[in-house]
């Protein structure tokens, strides 16, 4: 559900947010947002996190939803200065 998810009140660097595995798909549209985050989950081991950079409304909907669908956890949800969004995800089984 959407206000399950968790969110930071203020913005913070991205240096304050660590996963694994990193991703900026800011550049990307949708489809091609969930596209290169599903690959690159794909190649990551269960309980390893991705931190995502992403922009804009459709994939800030969708890549959370659609990850939580297919079994990942989202774990912080951060909005920053430049507009971007970081999103925590670990993979699930």
């Amino acid at each position: 559900m959407a206000g399950d998810r968790p969110v930071s009140a203020s913005p913070k660097s991205d240096e304050e947010l660590i996963g694994d595995n990193r991703l900026d798909i800011t550049a990307d549209t949708c489809p091609m947002t969930f596209v290169r985050t599903r690959l690159a989950l794909d190649r990551m081991q269960p309980g390893q996190t991705l931190l995502l950079r992403l922009r804009g409304e459709e994939p800030r909907r969708n890549i959370p939803r659609t990850a939580a669908e297919q079994g990942h956890a989202v774990l912080d949800q951060q909005e920053q200065g430049d507009g971007s969004i970081l999103l925590l995800i670990r993979k699930g089984n």
